[in-house]
């Protein structure tokens, strides 16, 4: 069993995208420069919004946080919305979810010019992905792309079971599996909450995309021997033996599933790690872009 080490490989990939930071500026060119609106002051999204922002100002990204209250109104979210649209100082920009209850997803996400979309959400970008056409791509399965990619692991005419049919994750995965490309053209299977017998599929899988939110329900009589599993749930599970009082668990049971598998990813460290830096590498695409 080999661990599909996500800290590892950003690292690398933050170590790329630094080496080209560096070169645009030697050259005189454009800084990319991202930008993230955080409206109210979700813990979580505190702690997603910081590790941003520094991970920018670590490889040369200019980094800009535009902080709004959680009462702001639907209608001046979008106002500012189209301002970054229209700055041309902003190379690519996000809206922190999850978002207040009075506000649409659909109505930011589908604001959001495309081609500053580095969240890779707006129809017209997974429409492209879909299509194989260039395209910024969610930034998570990006990053599981890009870690199936580093490992060298073979996907062509392998099943791929993806459990989870979100539309950040599950769907635009089980889209960039089937594709014709590399990682990719794998026969795909996609399992959500009204299919019947789950383990009936997962049992058949060459590698094994989990995406549920349902911490460790993925056991090891799920898994067949050999397969590649790439967990991309995180939550908290209480433990006393912990000074926190809890540790970081997915949504596969690692313990006992790790050793039937060929490769396995952590949990943390695993698709976390990788999500940030594939965010930094659409919006460096949006630079070259630009350029090109």
């Amino acid at each position: 069993m080999i661990l599909l080490d996500g800290k590892k490989v950003s690292e690398q990939l933050l170590e790329e995208l630094k080496v080209e930071v560096e070169k645009l500026a030697s050259e005189g060119k454009k800084i990319p420069h991202l930008a993230v609106i955080l409206v109210g002051n979700n813990p979580a999204s505190e702690t997603y919004v910081a590790s941003k922002i520094k991970t920018c100002e670590r490889i040369g990204f200019k980094a800009t946080l535009i902080r709004l209250a959680d009462t702001v109104e639907e209608v001046n979210l979008l106002d500012k919305v189209q301002e970054l649209n229209e700055d041309p100082e902003i190379d690519g920009f996000i809206v922190q979810s999850p978002l207040p209850k009075h506000i649409s997803d659909d109505k930011v996400i589908n604001a959001i010019s495309p081609l500053k979309d580095v969240d890779g959400f707006h129809p017209e970008n997974l429409g492209r992905m879909a299509l194989n056409m260039p395209a910024f791509l969610p930034a998570t399965p990006y990053g599981v792309l890009t870690l199936l990619d580093r490992y060298n692991i073979s996907t062509a005419g392998k099943h791929c079971v993806v459990l989870g049919r979100s539309h950040i994750v599950g769907l635009p995965m089980s889209l960039l599996m089937v594709r014709n490309s590399k990682p990719g053209n794998c026969t795909v299977t996609i399992c959500h909450s009204k299919t019947v017998d789950v383990k009936s599929h997962t049992l058949q899988a060459d590698i094994l995309i989990v995406a549920t939110g349902q911490t460790e329900s993925v056991t090891a009589d799920m898994v067949k021997e050999g397969a590649v599993v790439v967990d991309v749930g995180i939550s908290r599970v209480a433990d006393a033996s912990k000074k926190s009082g809890f540790r970081l668990a997915g949504d596969v049971k690692f313990d006992e599933v790790a050793p039937k598998c060929s490769y396995i990813t952590p949990v943390p460290g695993g698709v976390g790690p990788m999500t940030i830096a594939s965010l930094l590498k659409n919006t460096l695409e949006g630079v070259k872009r630009k350029i090109h």
